[in-house]
């Protein structure tokens, strides 16, 4: 698999202003945000795209899901709400080959399906 931008945001090369980190996850701060609270989870086992997610164990996809959900409630956005998105694919939007979920929130969110 080729070296994302993520694979160095984890190895410390490439500064990110983390918000949450395990052995499981990282998430940290968007460079361009779309919402006042916009924030990338990426699991530290590498896989590319969520569509990969159909031949993994029950086990690690239910812990990156898990892992996300107590990063929105650490940011504090259960009560008010937020969005989770996974872009797969170029024509799903997605830039950088590692799987990643943004969590959007802070204010009311406008759907937009592109």
């Amino acid at each position: 698999m080729e070296d994302t931008i993520f694979d160095k945001i984890l190895r410390n090369e490439i500064p990110s202003e983390k918000v949450y980190e395990d052995d499981d996850v990282l998430a940290f701060k968007d460079i361009n945000p779309k919402a006042p609270v916009h924030v990338l989870v990426i699991p530290k086992r590498k896989r590319q795209r969520f569509s990969e997610y159909r031949n993994v164990e029950s086990d690690e996809a239910g812990i990156f899901m898990k892992k996300i959900s107590s990063v929105a409630h650490s940011l504090g956005l259960d009560e008010s709400g937020y969005r989770v998105i996974f872009n797969c694919g170029p024509h799903g939007g997605q830039e950088v080959e590692y799987i990643h979920a943004h969590i959007l929130g802070g204010k009311k969110l406008i759907w937009s399906a592109g």
